[in-house]
């Protein structure tokens, strides 16, 4: 470009902070401070500044402060909630660094961003000089004129006049128009009651302009037309409130937008301080890069035009004599869903080491569409590349693909990496483990994401109809991008040898053990639970009369603002705790200790409870009942929680209660075919057990060994009794100091646990710690080796990142110490029940015994058997899951058999 065709760069500062605050992950520096707003928006201008070279360049944000459009309508932005804490404290080093970046920066009291950007754009457009506006919202598409446009960074694509009238349906001069129909909920912009975009852009086609709807809203019929009527006394206000104001007083001067010299000195500052490691390397020589880094981070390298769209059958045989030769390649799926089960494949995509990739569309189906090779005949050739066994695929969540290929009968074996778990094994809680989180963070690319070319909400295209000339870049890139995150993670893991091992011999295998488990899925009895159903109703509605009564009026018991009411306000309880805005809580943590004195609260958290498990479970299991299998087929979550643990979701069968009547007649409904029973196997006081290996304390090694019941010898030592005179609510409260103190719990915490003062807490926990001393040692020792490291681990090497141990606020600071006592003992445990599921999937499938693991829940495992092999598989289960590891006390393990999950326990 030359210096007379470069646009003016005006980059609504306000919209991307906004933007990238919500959609990237929540980053933080190792003090605890949030990072990733800030991330956001600097990649985006360093990636302008990278594309454009521009000459004039301003970046424009929100004073604080209430605008003019305050004082045309006093509700307006009425109903958006304060900006979080989260998102204020990234404010001030945002403009640091872009004020550091050489970047002019805009903030004018009693104005918006948009009328600073539209008065501008405005100047500049009289003077014929081009302007791209950077930004993401929709209300900017009025300013687009012949010199004016639009550019989205984070999605890479512009928007000039005809754009806006494809996109909206009307040109830019009747966007004010197309935006006051409307009105806007964010902003408490009243317009027409039930206009959307389709009704707005209609009536503008056909009447001509605001003016002339209004004029002729007699000719609109029915109740769109009463509805138009009504509004029509409040339009003149919302036009003005939608309009971006074009003279706005700012004593213009182009020079005053020419960017200045990196102040590389104060980049080097901010980036360490906020550790954007590839940013400060670029800061730094090389020998001073070399000490800084801790970290293999590289520029991108991401380069689209190595990527090809594979239509010929001579083109596919090319790529597989390729991927036969390579020593790893990365692969993708494209499909129609996200359900593995109903899920067909759409295109392949493939990606090797030097940032070739390509797309093997198989099944777009849009009109004009063009000839694609066959499916069949493109799997059948695959099939021999992808079944190798050569440890030499490479993909994204793998388990998906996996599962997606078994519906072809094609069984993904050779698995070398997952780079989501290459993620989630180097840190578990620095961000979401997705890919285009880790691009961004890793590699400083922005990914096409997948509404850039299907859209959103109920009109978002499935992948067979997307056009293939943007299919295909998208598809292409997930295949290299995975392998250059690959490329990216890998070195590091190669450092850390215990990360790795948990990485290649736990966490890959496990992989595909839980993807046969989840196409394995569970059998339900949905009669049973359409049953409980109707009782659970029932007794939702007599606790909704007994609420009634107790109230003495009628109010919604799941409105937390109406209960609030009627608790503090009229029935004047005490008002234990309040939310962040200031209105007294409500939450089940103050519920539960107003229940102690109080009937109301008492009964509704029995209401919650039980509309919770009509809404998750006893409503919705029967409705996730796959047609074609007859069973409920859930996801396990590897990367999903920051123990270790696995999580599961559609449903989500960790938290059915088992300790309650309603949960166990839930866990009653799943149940065994016929000729075979369920084997449930669970691990009896892990995380005890664990405690008593880490801590080596005399007391609890002892009491594990000799086989004791370790919360009556608890009993004992804390209210100084023989074992055999310690009563049940003796045992009971020792079962709770136990459990609760591995859990970090404070003198506060256990006395409510257990229903005592706090004095006699604390008596109870300096008992408890007397007479095992290696525990309160163990406990000092983490925390202070995790204040020191930044992180504790795991027996085999896991680890948990904890940033929250350096945080100034010491509620945050207290919280993650108690994390780091407890995650040791959760992640070994979650590390163990993993090492079991891998000992017991590999004895079942070599000794090809008529059973199948079917479900993980916490520290339990559930199989499926023929019933004339359960004395086999069940001996063989129990003693591999006691072998699963070597601790100072033995693994025990809890078996039962039934004909339905609850009898199993």
């Amino acid at each position: 470009m030359t210096s007379q065709t470069k646009p003016i760069i005006l980059v609504d500062g306000s919209s991307y902070l906004f933007r990238a605050f919500h959609a990237l992950p929540a980053l933080t520096n190792s003090k605890g401070q949030p990072t990733g707003a800030a991330y956001g928006v600097v990649a985006m201008l360093k990636k302008l500044l990278n594309t454009y070279q521009p000459e004039h360049i301003a970046v424009v944000f929100d004073a604080k402060g209430p605008t003019f459009r305050n004082d045309i309508y006093p509700e307006y932005k009425a109903n958006r909630p304060p900006m979080p804490d989260d998102l204020r404290s990234q404010i001030k080093p945002l403009h640091a660094l872009i004020e550091a970046l050489g970047l002019p920066i805009l903030c004018i009291e009693g104005v918006e961003a948009d009328d600073v950007i539209g008065t501008l754009a405005r100047h500049a457009s009289k003077d014929k000089r081009p302007v791209m506006i950077s930004t993401s919202d929709k209300d900017m598409a009025q300013l687009v004129d012949d010199y004016v446009f639009l550019s989205n960074s984070m999605t890479d694509t512009t928007m000039q006049r005809d754009g806006v009238i494809e996109k909206f349906g009307v040109p830019p001069e009747l966007i004010i128009d197309y935006l006051t129909l409307m009105g806007d909920t964010v902003d408490n912009i009243p317009g027409v009651n039930g206009v959307g975009p389709k009704t707005a852009a209609k009536w503008l086609n056909e009447f001509g302009s605001l003016d002339d709807v209004i004029a002729r809203a007699d000719e609109v019929k029915g109740k769109a037309g009463e509805k138009l009527r009504d509004a029509i006394p409040q339009l003149p206000m919302s036009r003005e409130l939608a309009t971006i104001k074009c003279d706005v007083d700012l004593n213009f001067d182009y020079d005053e937008l020419k960017p200045k010299k990196p102040n590389q000195e104060k980049l080097r500052e901010l980036y360490s301080e906020l550790e954007f490691k590839t940013w400060l390397k670029e800061t730094l020589s090389n020998d001073e890069a070399q000490a800084t880094a801790t970290e293999t981070v590289a520029p991108s390298g991401i380069d689209r035009s190595q990527y090809e769209t594979i239509l010929e059958e001579a083109d596919l045989d090319r790529w597989i004599d390729w991927l036969n030769k390579a020593k790893l390649f990365a692969y993708d799926s494209e499909t129609t869903s996200l359900d593995e089960l109903q899920a067909e494949i759409v295109g392949v995509s493939f990606a090797l080491d030097d940032g070739r990739a390509c797309y093997i569309p198989v099944a777009h189906d849009y009109l004009g569409a063009p000839k694609q090779l066959d499916r069949d005949t493109v799997l059948k050739k695959l099939k021999p590349v992808l079944e190798n066994g050569q440890k030499k695929i490479i993909g994204h969540n793998l388990k998906y693909d996996l599962k997606v290929l078994a519906n072809y009968d094609i069984h993904l074996t050779g698995i070398a990496s997952d780079t989501m778990l290459e993620s989630y094994v180097l840190d578990a809680t620095g961000n979401r483990h997705d890919m285009d989180t880790l691009a961004l963070k890793l590699l400083g690319h922005q990914n096409i994401s997948f509404t850039d070319i299907a859209g959103k909400g109920k009109g978002q295209l499935t992948f067979n109809q997307i056009e293939l000339e943007q299919a295909s870049p998208y598809a292409a890139e997930d295949a290299d991008v995975t392998f250059k995150l690959h490329q990216n993670q890998w070195p590091r893991l190669e450092k850390e040898p215990k990360l790795k091992s948990l990485l290649t011999e736990l966490e890959i295998p496990v992989l595909s053990v839980l993807a046969k488990m989840e196409l394995n899925g569970v059998l339900l009895d949905a009669n049973k639970l359409r049953e409980q159903s109707g009782q659970i109703a029932k007794r939702i509605v007599e606790l909704e009369h007994d609420a009634y009564e107790l109230a003495g009026k009628e109010f919604n018991l799941a409105s937390t603002k109406q209960l609030g009411e009627i608790l503090f306000d009229e029935m004047k309880l005490p008002v234990i705790a309040k939310t962040p805005k200031g209105a007294p809580s409500t939450n089940e943590e103050v519920l539960e200790e107003l229940a102690l004195d109080y009937p109301l609260p008492k009964l509704i958290l029995e209401h919650r409870g039980l509309s919770k498990l009509k809404n998750t479970y006893t409503d919705k299991l029967p409705e996730q009942i796959n047609e074609r299998t007859g069973r409920v087929h859930t996801s396990f979550h590897q990367a999903g929680t920051s123990t270790g643990r696995l999580s599961s979701s559609d449903p989500n069968l960790q938290n059915i209660p088992i300790r309650t009547e309603e949960g166990r007649r839930i866990r009653q409904a799943f149940i065994a075919p016929k000729d075979h029973v369920l084997l449930a196997a669970d691990y009896s006081q892990i995380e005890l057990r664990i405690m008593a290996h880490l801590s080596n304390d005399p007391g609890l090694l002892k009491a594990f060994q000799s086989g004791q019941d370790v919360h009556r010898a608890t009993a004992a030592e804390i209210f100084e009794v023989h074992p055999d005179e310690v009563t049940a609510d003796q045992r009971r409260k020792a079962k709770a100091i136990n459990f609760g103190l591995i859990y970090g719990m404070s003198a506060f915490g256990l006395a409510r646990q257990i229903d005592v003062d706090r004095g006699a807490a604390q008596m109870y926990m300096h008992r408890y710690f007397a007479r095992y001393p290696g525990v309160e040692q163990y406990m000092n020792d983490i925390r202070q080796k995790a204040t020191e490291t930044g992180y504790v681990e795991t027996l085999f090497g896991r680890r948990l990142y904890l940033p929250e141990l350096k945080a100034s606020n010491q509620a945050r600071r207290k919280a993650a110490e108690r994390i780091a006592i407890n995650a040791p003992m959760q992640g070994t445990g979650a590390d163990i029940v993993k090492r079991a599921m891998l000992a017991v999937d590999a004895w079942l499938s070599k000794s090809n015994k008529p059973a199948k693991l079917i479900l993980q829940v916490h520290d339990e495992l559930v199989l499926e058997v023929q019933k004339d092999a359960i004395d086999e598989v069940k001996a063989n289960v129990v003693q591999l899951m006691s072998s699963a590891a070597e601790l100072s006390v033995p693994l025990v393990v809890d078996a039962g058999v039934g004909n339905n999950w609850d009898e199993a326990h």
